[in-house]
C-alpha cells in the first residue's frame, strides 16, 4: 500500500535518529521535505532548524556526522526513524547520544552514561568489573585468568548450550545461551573488540550466501 508522509501545519516531521547495529536511540530532530530530500540524496542526516529556520547537516563543523542507510516511517506516517552509522558523538555536548536525563520522583537527574540497549549496558558493567577484587567478582577472575581461562570457559559453555539444544527444554536453551553470550562478552571486552564490531562484521555479510561468505574467507 503507497502512502504520504505526514508533514505537520509548519511543514515539519520529527525524526528519530538511530545505531543501526545497536539499535541506540541517538537523537531527535526535525526534518522538512527540503531536509529529507537532501538526507536522501547525501546519505548524511540533514534536519531542519526551527530557531534558526534553515537546514543543517550533523556533523557538518564537527565531523560527527550520521550516515543513513534506510529512513523508515511510524505507521501513521508522522514520525520518521533513520537507521544510522554514527561517526563520533552525535550529542552537542560531545556524549554518544542526547538521552542522558533520567526521570525520578518526577526530577530529571543527570546519568554519567546515556541511555543504551541492554547489551550496551552489561557491555558497561562487565568493563567496570575489571577494576573490582577478583574475589568478590567473577567478572575480575576471568580477567586475571586470561585468554586461557576465558578461552575454556567459552568452549565449556558452547559444549553445554550445544547438549541444551539436542535434549534439553526451550528454558535451558536460553540459560546455556546466555552463560556463552556472557563469556563471549569477557572475551571480546579482553581484545578490546565491542558487540559493535561483532554486529558490523555480521551487517558486512548480511545478504550474502554462508557458502559464498566461507569461501571468501578462504
Amino acid at each position: 500500500m503507497r502512502a504520504e508522509l505526514r508533514f505537520d501545519e509548519r511543514g515539519l516531521i520529527p525524526a528519530i535518529a538511530q545505531d543501526r547495529l545497536t539499535g541506540e536511540i541517538r537523537m531527535v530532530a526535525w526534518m522538512n521535505r527540503e531536509a529529507l530530500a537532501r538526507t536522501l540524496e547525501t546519505g548524511k542526516a540533514t534536519f531542519y532548524s526551527r530557531s534558526r529556520e534553515a537546514l543543517w547537516q550533523k556533523g557538518e563543523s564537527s565531523g560527527n556526522h550520521l550516515v543513513v542507510h534506510e529512513v523508515v516511517a511510524d505507521c501513521d506516517a508522522d514520525t520518521l526513524l533513520l537507521l544510522c552509522e554514527p561517526a563520533g558523538p552525535s550529542c552537542h555536548t560531545a556524549r554518544p547520544g542526547c538521552f542522558f536525563r533520567q526521570l525520578r520522583d518526577g526530577v530529571l537527574h543527570d546519568e554519567p552514561l546515556h541511555a543504551a540497549p541492554f547489551l550496551q549496558r552489561l557491555e558497561r558493567e562487565i568493563d567496570a568489573r575489571r577494576d573490582a577484587p577478583a574475589a568478590s567478582s567473577y567478572t575480575k577472575s576471568l580477567f586475571e585468568g586470561g585468554p586461557a581461562k576465558i578461552g575454556a570457559k567459552l568452549r565449556e559453555e558452547a559444549s553445554e548450550l550445544a547438549q541444551a539444544i539436542e535434549s534439553e527444554s526451550d528454558a535451558r536453551v536460553a540459560s546455556e545461551a546466555a552463560d556463552l553470550v556472557y563469556h563471549l562478552l569477557v572475551g571480546l571486552a579482553l581484545r578490546g573488540v565491542s558487540a559493535r564490531d561483532v554486529m558490523a562484521e555480521l551487517a558486512k555479510r548480511f545478504g550474502t550466501s554462508g557458502h559464498v561468505e566461507k569461501a571468501r574467507r578462504r
